[in-house]
């Protein structure tokens, strides 16, 4: 029978290192009464000992546990979600930083325990985490440790909150397409009860108008569907069928109004050029043709939420929102508009 293998303490460290545990410990705590020459001593013997520091202890030596405790409402509906929290986690991780994830599913009550649990577990700080970019009430008030709201915006102005830049993201649509020479440019998107889909459509007509052009009827509001993108292209050209660009408020309308295209027998890009909006690669790359779209740097936004973390952990508190930019990732759904049209 094989026996469990001894943990390695701070004491067998010391031992081997040549110096004492209060010196062991100061050096793998990065102190500065430690001389360089020792602490590499000490580190080179922690490795060579496959040494791990007790987290629990160190913490409440230190006064921090280097947790962070990210809560979100809608982890199921995983699409915006993730991506974010695989930038925070690589953002923490690359600090040698833990995350406890807790999802509370939109149940207010579900939501305050996980704030409970998480504060028993003396986290040093949390990522709110959203999933729509929309305004959502401040918990901040019952939070006693620094608090950053990611893809979703606090309706406390005292607060701190990392959003997608929606109409920053419009306005690369409408520069890209006026620049291909698109002039006959439409817009067709989703529930215009997401915040995301009014500051998009509002921002891209504006910016049209910067350009002295004028969007083509009015945005079309729907569904975030390929459906909803195929109805409202049928739609749109039997009423204005000399459109030349569609500007789409995410990618699975973008896909649905290429489906439309074809099947009108419009071409895509030359008679008309489509740009979708997420960059999602299951709709993006495979579409017919691969489309081009805002991609909105999710996983940058959530290094952006951990920067600003440690920021207000080191005593540097910031309140407004941060708005993070998105980029243009062209593909062949768009082109230069054929000459003579």
């Amino acid at each position: 029978m094989s026996r469990k293998r001894a943990q390695v303490t701070l004491t067998d460290v010391a031992k081997l290192a040549g110096v004492s545990v209060a010196t062991a410990s100061k050096a793998l705590n990065a102190r500065d009464e430690v001389a360089p020459a020792t602490r590499r001593r000490v580190q080179q013997a922690a490795e060579e000992l496959s040494f791990q520091p007790n987290v629990l202890a160190r913490g409440l030596i230190s006064g921090n546990t280097r947790t962070i405790g990210l809560l979100t409402d809608e982890l199921s509906a995983a699409r915006f979600a993730i991506p974010v929290l695989l930038g925070a986690e690589n953002a923490l991780g690359n600090e040698q930083m833990s995350v406890l994830l807790c999802d509370a599913r939109g149940d207010a009550i579900r939501r305050q325990h996980y704030i409970r649990t998480l504060l028993a577990r003396q986290v040093d700080g949390f990522i709110i985490l959203g999933d729509a970019n929309d305004l959502r009430p401040s918990l901040t008030r019952s939070i006693p440790v620094p608090v950053v709201y990611a893809y979703c915006e606090s309706d406390d102005p005292a607060d701190l909150s990392v959003v997608a830049d929606d109409a920053g993201g419009a306005h690369l649509a409408a520069e890209h397409l006026v620049s291909l020479g698109r002039r006959r440019i439409a817009h067709i998107t989703g529930d215009p009860g997401y915040r995301a889909a009014r500051d998009r459509a509002q921002a891209f007509t504006v910016h049209l108008q910067e350009a002295g052009q004028s969007l083509v009827g009015e945005p079309l509001f729907g569904q975030w569907s390929q459906r909803w993108g195929r109805h409202a292209t049928s739609r749109l050209l039997a009423s204005h069928p000399d459109i030349d660009a569609i500007f789409c408020g995410n990618d699975q309308i973008a896909s649905g109004v290429t489906e439309a295209l074809r099947d009108l027998g419009r071409t895509c890009p030359d008679d008309v050029a489509v740009v979708g909006y997420d960059n999602w690669e299951v709709f993006a790359t495979e579409c017919r043709p691969p489309l081009t779209t805002v991609d909105l740097n999710l996983e940058q936004l959530g290094a952006t939420a951990v920067r600003h973390l440690f920021a207000a952990l080191d005593g540097d508190q910031h309140s407004g929102v941060v708005r993070q930019p998105g980029r243009l990732v062209v593909r062949e759904s768009t082109g230069v508009a054929p000459a003579g049209r």
